[in-house]
């Protein structure tokens, strides 16, 4: 009878153990969620995953190309944010949670494309232009007043109707930022290939990648020969937009590229508004 006893307790320590393990195993990611769907540039991405089982979870991570970002949470729900990220860029992540048990357990992978809408070139401006100095220091600035960035590859500037520069792959403009074009007569590597005089009449024209004409500066006119170059007075300075990318054409006497135009400046007669 002591036998039977012990046996019976045996297989009850047996049964009571395996059925303890029956328990104990991974988590389930049952659902991963995140938005927007379709982000830009500007907007970073919320990911949402949902979890069940009977171990709580210990920890959970978001793994996006070739990063690890801690997750936050308990119970059920772990959220964490993908930044923003350049336009174009290629997305894929997974969601890893580990639970008290140690199983550990990797969602399916999710991807998207970081898109955004077409530039608004109407919002692309010259800014400020440059021609008292040497060639070197020479420049034609642009202002981005859109709330993206604007690649400038294929865009154009003439300088008395003639075309001076193109952009490239690689070159942007920031959202509310400048990009500036430094070097006249080739002298730097992505200048402009005219010259530039602060005494002389000009045309600056500027088009957008499908060659539509965007904005322009113009001082003085054509001599009567048809062409630029007609004499006018000297600006040791710059002519700025006052205020940035909307304002009309002022003469400063400081130089800003790639920077915030002065905020004062006197008019020039000589300039077409």
């Amino acid at each position: 009878m002591k036998k039977i006893l012990l046996l019976s307790a045996a297989l009850i320590a047996l049964f009571g153990c395996v059925e303890d393990k029956i328990f104990e195993g991974p988590s389930s990611i049952d659902k991963v969620a995140f938005t927007p769907e379709a982000p830009t540039s500007i907007v970073p991405v919320n990911v949402t995953a949902t979890v069940s089982g009977l171990q709580a979870v210990t920890s959970a991570s978001l793994n996006y190309n070739g990063n690890n970002l801690p997750m936050n949470g308990s119970g059920s729900q772990f959220t964490a944010t993908i930044p923003a990220m350049p336009d174009g860029t290629d997305v894929s992540f997974t969601v890893t949670v580990t639970n008290e048990a140690g199983f550990t357990t990797t969602s399916d992978k999710f991807t998207y494309k970081v898109g955004d809408p077409a530039p608004d070139w109407s919002k692309l401006k010259l800014n400020e232009v440059y021609g008292a100095g040497a060639d070197e220091e020479k420049f034609f600035e642009l202002y981005n007043g859109s709330d993206f960035p604007i690649k400038l590859t294929g865009v154009t500037i003439n300088k008395d109707e003639e075309l001076t520069w193109t952009g490239i792959d690689g070159e942007v403009v920031p959202s509310k930022g400048f990009f500036a074009i430094i070097g006249g007569k080739k002298t730097t590597p992505r200048g402009f290939s005219s010259g530039f005089s602060a005494k002389k009449s000009v045309l600056i024209e500027l088009f957008d990648n499908k060659g539509n004409k965007i904005d322009s500066f113009q001082r003085g006119e054509k001599m009567d020969t048809g062409e630029w170059g007609a004499s006018l007075s000297n600006n040791k300075g710059s002519w700025s937009r006052i205020p940035d990318g909307t304002g009309k054409w002022m003469q400063t006497e400081k130089f800003t590229p790639g920077a915030a135009n002065s905020t004062e400046g006197a008019d020039d007669p000589d300039v077409k508004q």
